[in-house]
């Protein structure tokens, strides 16, 4: 590859390096859901709603990286067959704080196992002291872009 003076080097990038390793934990992550019938965004909702319940669509829409609109959608879905609750009328204005039933919280845990092995595998060539500073560099990123 020929090194140019105005443009971007794929190969030092840390850009496409970044996005390179994203769409890789995308597609394990797909994998490893799979077989529980969920997609990323599915397991995202639950696993927030196991860590934060009562959080509103708006809020698990930021949490997960999508529109209040697909959020939403999702939602509806997940109540009808049975993985969460949310209240027939909000409490204030428009919210309604969703909750995980019994049936979500058993979803919950098999899919978490199953994305913290891709997770691990992600970091087994990574000691524990290599893994922290990753971390750290990461939310540095993550901090000087906002």
């Amino acid at each position: 590859m020929s090194q140019r003076d105005d443009g971007v080097e794929l190969e030092t990038s840390i850009g496409y390096l970044l996005k390179e390793a994203a769409s890789a934990l995308r597609a394990a992550m797909e994998d490893a859901l799979r077989p529980f019938g969920m997609t990323i965004t599915h397991y995202s909702c639950l696993e927030l709603l196991a860590q934060r319940p009562g959080l509103s669509n708006s809020e698990l829409a930021r949490g997960a990286f999508v529109s209040r609109q697909s959020m939403n959608t999702l939602l509806q879905a997940l109540e009808r067959e049975g993985s969460v609750i949310r209240p027939a009328d909000a409490a204030v204005g428009r919210i309604l704080p969703a909750q995980l039933t019994e049936r979500g919280r058993r979803q919950i845990e098999r899919a978490s196992a199953a994305v913290r092995a891709v997770e691990l595998r992600m970091l087994s060539g990574l000691d524990e002291t290599a893994q922290a500073e990753t971390r750290r560099v990461l939310r540095g990123l993550v901090e000087a872009l906002r």
